[in-house]
């Protein structure tokens, strides 16, 4: 087998990426419904759009290929990308990422300790976090496990303001877990 030599066209890897959209003459329709600015919105034949995109030196990108017939529109495409683009990169930033917060007792944990946790858990709520307490038993402590399931639920009950039970304490090996979801925030009429 021979190697292509260097400074060679080799087609299978000089290809240049498929465009997101059809633009100018990739358009194989034989009529499209034109919109845009400057522009009679209607049906025209594709080379007439093209015409007009021609005479505003813009481009024709067909924006929604499925629609009958298809529907183009003339604008600028690398402008146009870089705006998608742009748009895209806001939402992703403004988009809230939620953090699953733990809390740790142990059957034996005092009123000032549990206290101090639930106003943690509280504050991670409010947040917009979820948090998943759990009751971590060691050694012969399993034994107490209906302290354990007593804890979680009065934990359940102190924070039935700000946060939703999601199921009932199960156990999981040596812990039983609980996990609450933050109560969704009823937007203003």
């Amino acid at each position: 087998m021979a190697l292509p030599q260097r400074g060679r066209f080799n087609p299978r890897f000089n290809r240049q990426p498929e465009p997101e959209h059809r633009i100018n003459e990739r358009i194989r329709a034989q009529q499209v419904r034109l919109v845009g600015d400057n522009v009679t919105v209607g049906i025209y034949p594709t080379q007439e759009a093209l015409r007009i995109a021609q005479q505003q030196e813009m481009d024709l990108v067909e924006i929604s290929p499925n629609a009958d017939p298809p529907v183009c529109k003339i604008i600028d495409y690398k402008k146009f990308l870089y705006e998608k683009k742009r748009k895209e990169k806001e939402m992703k930033a403004n988009a809230k990422q939620s953090e699953v917060k733990e809390i740790r007792f142990t059957p034996g944990t005092d009123d000032h300790d549990f206290e101090f946790k639930t106003k943690h858990a509280e504050k991670f709520l409010k947040d917009g976090n979820k948090v998943k307490a759990y009751v971590q038993f060691k050694g012969r402590a399993i034994m107490f496990k209906e302290r354990g399931e007593l804890l979680l639920l009065k934990f359940a009950e102190r924070l039935a303001e700000v946060g939703i039970l999601e199921d009932m304490p199960k156990m999981e090996g040596k812990r039983m877990l609980a996990i609450f979801a933050p109560k969704p925030v009823k937007k203003k009429a």
